[in-house]
């Protein structure tokens, strides 16, 4: 039996949006549905989709009031993307308390969202769950046991702090990850640690990995995230 492809439903005011999203997700093997606005997506059966990509700025009801619906009131886990021209920090740091999965702000790539999408979704079923004990991505090679990065087959010597954080983004490949976030997963047992910290870490891993340096990516005000 075939298996059933994923389900997704685009919530934007935007027709034009809607259409462009719809036309590319549905050209990726994706089944879509639109709603215009928090009210109409609030009328649909939520707990039938695999995932939610969602506007903030809208009508009456924005996207952060229907995804603390969606979380607190009817209690539903379906990962949720924000789509929004709001991009300053606080607004980035709301959408997570919220629960959000990912957040792209305007105007985005359709490229930047497919891979947004299937990073989100590969979370969801517990794909990542299992990790390969050596995550290959472009001509990276991560050996997760006994603690290696090759680059080409040449090996980069990094720290264990600079490791972890390594391994975190290739494990989510294409997943932002605000600097609170890196700190609570790689710095959890120290006790002084300051988003700076991030920063110096980051910056002396894209030395050591030289001209793919590149690859670990930094949206302003949002975080990092790693992509070949």
């Amino acid at each position: 039996m075939a298996k059933d492809k994923p389900r997704i439903l685009i919530v934007d005011d935007e027709e034009d949006i809607c259409e462009i999203l719809q036309f590319n997700l549905e050209s990726e093997g994706y089944e879509t549905d639109v709603a215009y606005s928090a009210e109409d997506a609030v009328t649909k059966k939520l707990k039938k989709y695999n995932l939610i990509l969602l506007d903030v700025m809208m009508g009456k009801m924005s996207g952060f009031r229907l995804a603390e619906k969606i979380r607190k009131d009817m209690g539903l886990t379906v990962p949720i993307i924000f789509l929004t021209a709001k991009d300053t920090e606080n607004d980035v740091v709301t959408g997570f308390n919220i629960g959000a999965d990912d957040y792209i702000p305007k105007p985005f790539s359709i490229k930047e969202v497919v891979v947004r999408v299937k990073a989100v979704l590969r979370r969801s079923s517990g794909e990542i769950q299992h990790v390969e004990p050596v995550i290959t991505s472009g001509k990276f090679k991560l050996d997760t046991e006994v603690k290696r990065l090759l680059i080409e087959d040449k090996k980069i010597d990094l720290t264990r702090k600079e490791f972890e954080v390594m391994r975190l983004l290739m494990e989510n490949e294409g997943r932002i990850f605000p600097r609170e976030d890196i700190l609570s997963r790689v710095w959890s047992d120290d006790v002084v640690v300051t988003d700076r910290t991030v920063d110096v870490n980051i910056t002396r891993l894209r030395k050591k990995l030289g001209e793919y340096g590149k690859c670990i990516r930094n949206k302003s005000g949002f975080g990092y995230y790693f992509e070949v």
